[in-house]
């Protein structure tokens, strides 16, 4: 049932009974190219640079709409006589 072995292949069992066809000569292993290192990308540094920026700007606005809010609120409660600053004698 099982095929004979070639030059090519070896027939190897894996886990849970699967087979697979692996390379014999496995010195070709070591002809692959691997990526050499070419330093930063500038292209990719600006990106990330902007893309930083403007998310920590985003978050020093929300910050601020925030704060601003607080104070309208407060101006408002004020005017409408909800609140008073002035500490009432007893």
């Amino acid at each position: 049932m099982l095929p004979k072995e070639s030059s090519q292949s070896v027939l190897t069992y894996i886990t849970f009974g699967a087979l697979k066809w692996e390379n014999e000569k496995m010195g070709a292993a070591h002809k692959i190219g691997h990526a050499a290192y070419q330093g930063p990308s500038v292209i990719k540094e600006i990106i990330y640079g902007i893309t930083l920026g403007l998310m920590a700007g985003g978050l020093w606005k929300m910050h601020h709409w925030n704060n601003q809010r607080r104070t309208r609120e407060f101006y408002d409660l004020l005017e409408r006589g909800e609140i008073s600053v002035v500490v009432e004698d007893e």
